[in-house]
Formats: C-alpha cells, structure tokens, sequence
C-alpha cells in the first residue's frame, strides 16, 4: 500500500471537489477522508497597527512630535 496523499483543494461551483495526482491511475480504487478547514478569521487590524507598519512613512515619530507641530502651527497663525 502506497503512503497516504496530502493533497489541499478548495471547494469549486456546484459544491465540487475535484483531486487529481499524477499517481492516481484510473480505475484504482481509493479511500478518502475529508476535513474541513476552520473559516479564516479575517484579517482585520487596526489603524494604529497599520500606521506602525510604515517604516520609514512616518512623519511624527512619537505624541510629543505631534504636539510640538501643532503648537507651531498655531503658533504661525498668530503671526
């Protein structure tokens, strides 16, 4: 008995599933065992992960930095 195929597969149009492997032969007789993969959670994340995965794109580099240009900034208005 050949060793077991680990072969993934997404399920198609019309709830299908369909293997192929170039060891398969027609008319071999086969056995298989499904298990359904758990739903991917989403890959959702939020802004302050997504600005602190900016290298390099930052333009404030902490809060204080924000303070100090904006406290300028309001500080030329004045002017």
């Amino acid at each position: 008995m050949q060793p077991p195929l680990h072969i993934s597969t997404t399920v198609q149009s019309g709830n299908k599933i369909e293997v192929t492997d170039p060891h398969l032969k027609e008319g071999d007789s086969v056995e298989m065992l499904l298990y359904v993969s758990p739903p991917e959670k989403s890959a959702r994340r939020s802004a302050v992960s997504i600005i602190e995965s900016l290298h390099g794109h930052r333009l404030f580099q902490s809060a204080q930095e924000v303070d100090r240009f904006l406290e300028e900034e309001r500080n030329s208005w004045e002017r």
